[in-house]
């Protein structure tokens, strides 16, 4: 792992289900490394975890844990960002933060590689990572955007547990075992963990995701629709959203309805431009009934996309199905490749 020219990164929440994905796609991408610092909470400290066959010691989180940092990858919770990630700045380290912490801070980008790359020139140190649904929805929307122009985004989303963190998926495996055995079960985590209430996941669709907010919508969907105006530079653009949990493990599913400037434009010519656009994998075979699906995206970097159709009442509106690894290329993955940019790029210098 420790490579000459390489750099010193650090994860912080690296015992998180995201932070061991960053550590899984550091070592799989062969990322230029010379240091790798585990950083955690307290209580995980002096926890030891078997890096390609190194053993590294997990320390507590603490602002001189920086010391030397080149890049650090954060996926703690917001308060932990807030708090450390500007000490990590102030060490000399670039910090790629995947909470909401500064999605929205003015003086952050907020990126997206496929979209908006030249927002990492603009960086003060810190650069958001998006959120995951909104990741994959507008590496699908870009290619269109650029060509056709966007007019307006209206999207349902069918959101996998693991969003919510490991432990909802342990209990939907357990409340999916109860109901089926029929036995008692309980709900104690969704669709808030700190909500007043719980509903059960399994053979369920919970339409919340995050707390309502006094408009009608949940922080979820007002986070997709802040992001993606965010991202693509487009403030003015009618972006609405409705955030749903399903019960199922991994991958995120999306519909997307979109509407385009440009006239006289086919689904063929949608599909065409998906088909060759960077990072998307297209899935739109209706007749064979090959389309994106969660079980098969697990485990893969890419936005899978089919379905495509145009609308049949509205002559520039168009809808598609979007599907995507939320803890891949929703967290872990589009960290990886930030920091992968920053490197081509010649904006991280080894220390």
């Amino acid at each position: 792992m420790s490579q000459q020219n390489g750099f010193h990164v650090a994860v912080v929440g690296a015992t998180g289900a995201v932070g061991q994905q960053m550590i899984q796609t550091l070592m799989n991408e062969n990322f230029p490394i010379k240091k790798l610092s585990l950083l955690s909470s307290a209580r995980s400290a002096g926890k030891k975890v078997d890096v390609n066959g190194q053993e590294i010691t997990i320390q507590e989180a603490k602002p001189e844990s920086f010391e030397g940092v080149d890049i650090a990858l954060f996926s703690a919770g917001g308060s932990v960002s807030k708090e450390l990630a500007p000490e990590a700045v102030k060490r000399g380290a670039i910090v790629v933060d995947n909470t909401s912490a500064f999605r929205m801070d003015e003086n952050t980008p907020l990126v997206v590689p496929e979209v908006n790359e030249a927002d990492l020139y603009k960086h003060n140190g810190i650069i958001a990572n998006p959120n995951c649904s909104t990741i994959q929805m507008v590496v699908a929307l870009e290619p269109i955007r650029r060509k056709y122009g966007l007019k307006k985004v209206i999207v349902s989303t069918y959101q996998a547990v693991s969003g919510a963190g490991a432990a909802a998926v342990e209990e939907l495996k357990k409340q999916t075992k109860s109901i089926i055995n029929e036995e008692k079960y309980e709900a104690n985590i969704l669709p808030v963990k700190s909500d007043k209430k719980h509903y059960q996941i399994a053979f369920n669709a919970i339409p919340q995701i995050d707390r309502f907010q006094d408009n009608g919508f949940t922080f979820e969907e007002i986070k997709m629709m802040n992001e993606t105006k965010k991202i693509m530079h487009m403030p003015e653009l009618p972006v609405a959203a409705t955030c749903v949990r399903l019960p199922v493990a991994v991958g995120h599913s999306e519909s997307v309805y979109f509407e385009i400037e440009a006239q006289d434009v086919s689904a063929s010519n949608i599909k065409a431009l998906l088909n060759d656009a960077p990072g998307i994998v297209l899935q739109d075979d209706p007749e064979n009934q090959i389309y994106p699906m969660p079980a098969d995206c697990v485990g893969k970097k890419e936005v899978f996309v089919g379905r495509i159709r145009k609308d049949l009442d509205v002559t520039r509106g168009f809808h598609m199905w979007v599907v995507s690894d939320n803890l891949l290329k929703g967290a872990a993955w589009n960290s990886v490749q930030i920091a992968e940019r920053l490197v081509e790029l010649g904006l991280v210098k080894s220390k």
